[in-house]
């Protein structure tokens, strides 16, 4: 690796390589190297996570950048089992950005402030020359109070099962379409939302929650990869479980994309103790943007560090971890 592509941002293979040779050798640390959503710190009590954001274009179809910048940061705290709570703000604005564009973004920050309860506590704004940055970038850090500790991706077993929380691959799909200037006449819009209110509600049902991961870059089959090594195990899924809707079905058919891949901004994975999971099915269903919720899979130890796909004519077959540069400046 000489140079960075834009592969490396993908969130799979290449961007994988990227933190494990050059961030994790310089930064390695004991909270670092458990690779989660976010760092749980202060003996368990808080998450802590940051995130940038540079998606293209910065208006689509359900979202904007501006909400896409709270749900990225707020997502990840709840992943750990954390209620947001405060937020820093950091943009870097290209000169000659139109002002009532800057509204539009703010205020869209502001309802998904308020839709996760917290507040920006704190700052900065950067100018930079007309052609230094693409219009506006985006970085939001959040501080969470744990509410149910113990949620590691590296603690997933065979007494779990693999949900997800509703169909796959929406905002790759819009961002896509959007991009490419596709007059899509259908309902297709980002996923991009808040997902602390479902795990408040799987945690107040008291379901026994082994790892949650919000599958954006490199999508789900980023995650289940990444869950896989980090506990050593091999989980298996099934193709006919996995909820995808018409529309990106339709894409990904058209232009050789695979759902499982494409990037999510309010979509998990989740592993839950067999025992809780029809129940977590049940919970996460009660919310209207989760009603095709499923179980897609079971934790076996068939082939180690694995992720197995089997498809609905009955073959099976390794699900890698994404590569290439499928779609850069995503999220």
């Amino acid at each position: 690796m000489k140079t960075i592509t834009l592969a490396h941002g993908n969130g799979g293979q290449e961007n994988n390589e990227l933190i494990t040779q050059v961030f994790y050798g310089a930064f390695k640390n004991d909270i670092l190297s458990k690779s989660e959503d976010a760092a749980v710190i202060e003996d368990g009590k808080l998450a802590f996570s940051t995130d940038s954001f540079t998606v293209s274009p910065i208006f689509f179809n359900g979202a904007d950048i501006g909400k896409l910048a709270i749900c990225g940061t707020c997502n990840d705290l709840a992943m750990m089992g954390a209620k947001p709570k405060y937020l820093t703000c950091s943009v870097i604005i290209e000169e000659g950005f139109s002002v009532s564009d800057l509204e539009k973004i703010v205020s869209s920050m502001k309802s998904e402030l308020e839709k996760n309860g917290v507040i920006v506590v704190s700052g900065d704004t950067k100018v930079v020359p007309k052609g230094a940055v693409d219009k506006i970038f985006i970085n939001t850090t959040g501080i969470g109070e744990i509410l149910y500790k113990g949620i590691s991706s590296n603690s997933i077993s065979m007494d779990d099962l693999i949900l997800v929380s509703r169909d796959i691959g929406a905002h790759g799909a819009t961002i896509f379409a959007a991009r490419e200037g596709m007059d899509l006449t259908t309902s297709l819009k980002s996923d991009c939302n808040s997902l602390y209110p479902q795990v408040k509600a799987l945690i107040d049902a008291n379901i026994k929650i082994t790892a949650l991961r919000d599958a954006t870059r490199g999508g789900v089959s980023a995650v289940l990869n990444e869950w896989a090594k980090q506990s050593n195990v091999c989980i298996e899924i099934e193709e006919e479980k996995i909820p995808v809707c018409d529309e990106v079905n339709g894409i990904c058919e058209l232009l050789g994309f695979e759902a499982l891949s494409l990037a999510n901004e309010g979509t998990f994975v989740l592993a839950i103790a067999k025992d809780d999971a029809q129940k977590a099915l049940e919970v996460l269903q009660s919310f209207e943007e989760a009603k095709n919720a499923s179980i897609i899979g079971k934790v076996t130890q068939e082939y180690a560090q694995k992720v197995v796909l089997h498809s609905q004519w009955g073959t099976k077959r390794f699900l890698d971890v994404p590569t290439g540069e499928l779609l850069p400046r995503i999220c």
